[in-house]
């Protein structure tokens, strides 16, 4: 039951963590090191509470399976997830890739459908790796 308890802890730890560190560098929580330069929405905060939630729920799956599986796709709905929410213009590798014009002008308005994308993903990934572990399913 400790065993249990501490995953579920150490999941909920990662939740608060990626919620506050990705919220943080991408100006979605207001702070004096980052400013963000285009308008907050509520699907970014969506996006942000549903990527951050998914990262602690597959934490506690992966401690809990005798087999764990999924790494790769967790990544793609994380990395999905944060371009989702994230400031276009201020992601550094973005910007590097593509001007700040192309990001605005074709990358953004693809950023919710990013979102709608990573949460499906994330999900499926969820239930395979909950139906794969569940002994009475």
């Amino acid at each position: 039951m400790a065993s249990t308890y501490y995953t579920a802890l150490k999941g909920i730890a990662f939740s608060i963590g990626a919620f506050l560190l990705f919220g943080i560098v991408t100006g979605l929580i207001p702070n004096p090191f980052y400013v963000r330069m285009v308008p907050r929405t509520p699907a970014d905060y969506l996006f942000l509470t549903t990527t951050s939630l998914f990262v602690g729920a597959f934490i506690i799956q992966r401690e809990m399976a005798d087999e764990p599986i999924g790494g790769r796709t967790a990544t793609g709905g994380v990395i999905g997830g944060f371009l989702a929410f994230g400031c276009p213009i201020c992601n550094a590798v973005l910007l590097t890739l593509f001007s700040s014009s192309a990001l605005m002008t074709y990358f953004d308005p693809l950023r919710p459908v990013l979102g709608v994308v990573s949460i499906p993903l994330f999900a499926a990934l969820l239930y395979h790796q909950h139906q794969r572990n569940c002994p009475t399913c």
